[in-house]
């Protein structure tokens, strides 16, 4: 869908990399490593987008860290575009509003780190009904056209879980 807009691939790629989880910090290896791409594609396009004022990047030592730019005038559009193609506003409108004691949300594993993988790992807090949220689940992964994973869990188990987890948490529902 956004391949019709932009016709970059990597600038894609970093577009939902960042926006997806804005706090992302990254560097030109990591990503080109990532994407499979070589380190002057990827190059290209950060410079590109730092130029633009989209992205900001900070040197440290000999490393060059990039990340969204939020004080950028387009930073909510942008995040906002890439959700939606991602189709995470959908299934967290879809999901939540419907099983009722949700306290929060989060993403956890690739999308929280800005992949699109096509699979959507998620953890939600509260009481919920989890026959009801497996119906839910198939019907927002059709919209969607990702697998989502599923965790339900109360506060206490979300941080014994946290004790032990080395990946991003990125909340996107809270009550």
């Amino acid at each position: 869908m956004l391949e019709a807009l932009i016709t970059s691939k990597t600038r894609i790629r970093l577009l939902v990399k960042f926006f997806l989880n804005p706090t992302m910090k990254s560097y030109l290896r990591q990503l080109a490593d990532e994407f499979g791409e070589s380190t002057n594609s990827v190059r290209v396009e950060l410079n590109r987008l730092t130029e633009a004022g989209i992205l900001e990047s900070k040197t440290d030592g000999n490393t060059v860290l990039y990340q969204a730019k939020s004080t950028h005038p387009l930073f909510p559009e942008i995040k906002s575009i890439v959700t939606k193609i991602i189709g995470i506003d959908h299934l967290i409108e879809e999901v939540i509003e419907r099983l009722g004691s949700v306290e929060s949300a989060y993403l956890i594993g690739d999308y929280a780190s800005g992949k699109d993988t096509g699979v959507i790992d998620i953890v939600l807090i509260g009481e919920i009904n989890k026959i009801y949220l497996q119906e839910l689940i198939e019907k927002a992964e059709d919209l969607v056209q990702r697998k989502i994973r599923y965790l339900v869990m109360n506060q206490v188990e979300l941080n014994d879980y946290l004790k032990n987890y080395n990946g991003h948490l990125l909340l996107v529902w809270n009550k």
